[in-house]
């Protein structure tokens, strides 16, 4: 099976994004992760999968797999390269294109050739329907992690996040925390894990590590959780500056009930064929 590809990433976010209304094929786990391997395949945090909507009122279905070949809801830097993804493929003309998605559907607006803002839906922060096991919705909850307890904020963006304040995120125990988070018992999906300094009410630094990925230079979804929490808990105003390894991202948030809107940069790394 030979597949034309494009590497893009958003803030060091990278994917492989494959057009799969050009071209037919059937990926099966092994080939997702072939194509996410950094030394046998093209590499990749996550590869993205357009095809055509189931409905008809929508532009287009959007799959997203982890580099482990699971599948997963949602990814907002993912969003943001497959609206430039979309374009430059001429699969449509459009600047404000409806997407469906597993986590429902999502609004992208291309804002010049590589800034894409992304209408992100309203969070969920009902413990069930995160899903996150706790009595009760809280601002936060305790979590016994490797002996000691974190105090996180548990938010879905459409996939599950942990969010973590720390002191300096350069510090942060990332690569010791982020695995157990991910794996923890509350969380019965898998959470991804974020780190999250804050240096102003306008400005935070974040580190995530991903689910089925491990830590990632950006985490969009990550980056509104983030926002999400701090702004819950009274640290953060309704926009702020999301600085990641991989660069910036810009989040607003106007409170309970309403979507979080995400803007941020699409680069294109290569084109390419594969023989998988």
């Amino acid at each position: 099976m030979r597949l034309q590809f494009t590497k893009m990433h958003g803030a060091g976010n990278d994917f492989v994004m494959l057009d799969g209304i050009s071209q037919h094929f059937r990926l099966q786990q092994k080939h997702i992760r072939a194509l996410a391997d950094r030394h046998f395949g093209v590499g990749c945090d996550q590869v993205l999968l357009v095809e055509a909507p189931r409905d008809p009122a929508v532009d287009f279905r959007y799959r997203i797999f982890n580099a482990d070949g699971q599948e997963v809801e949602q990814c907002g830097n993912g969003a943001r390269c497959f609206a430039r993804f979309v374009r430059e493929r001429k699969l449509t003309s459009k600047r404000v294109i409806s997407v469906e998605t597993a986590a429902g559907v999502i609004e992208l607006r291309v804002r010049n050739r590589s800034d894409v803002e992304v209408d992100m839906g309203v969070p969920e922060l009902e413990p069930a329907r995160i899903p996150f096991s706790a009595a009760q919705r809280a601002l936060s909850y305790p979590l016994q992690v490797d002996g000691q307890e974190l105090d996180i904020g548990a938010v879905s963006m459409g996939n599950p996040h942990a969010v973590y304040r720390v002191t300096d995120v350069d510090e942060a125990p990332v690569a010791q925390l982020g695995p157990l988070i991910e794996a923890h018992v509350d969380f019965p999906q898998r959470a991804n894990a974020g780190f999250m300094q804050v240096v102003s009410d306008r400005h935070i630094r974040l580190r995530v590590y991903e689910r089925g990925v491990g830590e990632t230079l950006a985490c969009g979804t990550g980056a509104c959780a983030a926002v999400v929490y701090g702004s819950k808990r009274g640290w953060l105003r309704e926009s702020v500056t999301v600085e990641l390894p991989g660069g910036k991202l810009s989040i607003s948030w106007a409170g309970e009930g309403e979507p979080v809107l995400m803007t941020g940069p699409t680069a294109v790394v290569f084109e390419g064929t594969i023989k998988l």
